[in-house]
């Protein structure tokens, strides 16, 4: 099993949703970066749920840097950080030992790690695990916010409710980054809040579309072809659970464009170049063009439902019906857009660390 991302900035995840802890190493950080504990706490808050649009599973959070930093800055060495697992329900899992939910990874993991699994609450395939990611990412996203780069998502669609469209981009992320379910039009909240709750009320779930900017990166990042970064941003977005696409920019509309439209026009401003539209994202050849980076990511609904399901016992290979017990969430796009961010901080920070060496986030 691999649990290590990243080249010259990389975080490695451990733990099971019902483990005593979860966590993340993450390595290569720049000594002298300031650690900000309330920040990793904030995000962490943005992360967790939301009344009963979420699970019942509530978690506390409460992370602990074990190395790495002291005096509040990154030593150089191995940040680790571990967070406990405190309200856990084991036992509504017993019967589900064998049994598979469908659009789950509980046949998968069988089929791979032949039944040694820790199955308790999806084990480590659980969106539980997304706090470590998000508690490492946090340190990346505040080391990429001294220099000036911010990473903003909201949720573009749920339910087949759509928010509206970015505007003023700094001003939309700093709004976003303060919200517990993000979307730029507050009526919408409302609406979609109410798709969940129909949803749930029916033992059912949805799912919804992200929608993420960064504005601030350097122009000439990434790389052609394998390590290309719109590459190494889907890598690490689909390790989120539920992602099942993505696109840059326009994405799958530029198929039905001409050339002419779909082009971004090039100009210079004040010194700079810059593109008069950003159909690409941000991000020619692999490299940022010092336009914002765009891109969408699709998050299915949520696989385990209060649905009677076909499904299979993959122990006694019969067929079964699965009418599934414990907590969980009728929608996780609205939790997600924090996982997302943190996700896309680790693969910049990295990518950065490896244009201009690790001291420039310094």
């Amino acid at each position: 099993m691999k649990n290590t991302f990243g080249n010259s900035i990389a975080i490695t995840i451990f733990g099971e949703s019902h483990g005593e802890y979860i966590g993340a190493v993450l390595d290569g950080m720049t000594p002298g970066v300031e650690i900000n504990e309330e920040y990793i706490r904030h995000m962490l808050l943005l992360r967790r749920p939301d009344g009963k649009i979420s699970t019942p599973r509530k978690e506390k959070d409460e992370f602990k840097i074990v190395s790495g930093v002291l005096g509040g800055k990154a030593t150089g060495t191995p940040i680790t950080i571990m967070i406990p697992n405190e309200n856990v329900k084991s036992g509504d899992y017993s019967q589900m030992r064998t049994v598979a939910r469908p659009s789950h990874a509980d046949y998968t993991a069988e089929c791979k790690y032949h039944g040694f699994q820790d199955s308790r609450g999806g084990g480590h395939f659980s969106g539980r695990i997304t706090a470590a990611l998000v508690a490492a990412g946090a340190i990346c996203r505040y080391a990429l916010e001294q220099k000036g780069i911010y990473i903003g998502t909201h949720v573009k669609k749920c339910a087949g409710i759509f928010d509206r469209e970015f505007g003023d981009l700094l001003s939309d992320i700093k709004e976003l980054n303060q919200k517990t379910f993000a979307v730029l039009d507050e009526p919408r909240i409302s609406e979609m809040t109410n798709a969940i709750l129909d949803a749930a009320s029916k033992g059912d779930s949805v799912g919804g579309v992200l929608e993420t900017a960064i504005c601030g990166m350097p122009a000439g990042v990434g790389e052609p072809w394998f390590d290309s970064l719109e590459s190494q941003l889907s890598h690490i977005l689909f390790s989120i659970p539920a992602v099942k696409g993505i696109e840059f920019g326009k994405g799958f509309s530029m198929a039905d464009s001409m050339g002419s439209e779909a082009n971004d026009a090039m100009r210079i401003e004040n010194g700079k170049v810059i593109t008069t539209t950003n159909n690409n994202g941000g991000i020619n050849g692999g490299i940022t063009n010092g336009m914002p980076i765009i891109f969408r990511t699709a998050i299915k609904p949520t696989p385990t439902i209060f649905k009677p399901q076909n499904t299979i016992d993959f122990k006694s290979m019969t067929e079964t019906v699965l009418e599934p017990k414990g907590r969980h969430d009728p929608a996780i796009v609205h939790r997600a857009r924090v996982v997302q961010d943190a996700a896309s901080a680790i693969v910049l920070c990295d990518a950065l660390a490896m244009r201009f060496g690790t001291d420039w986030l310094r």
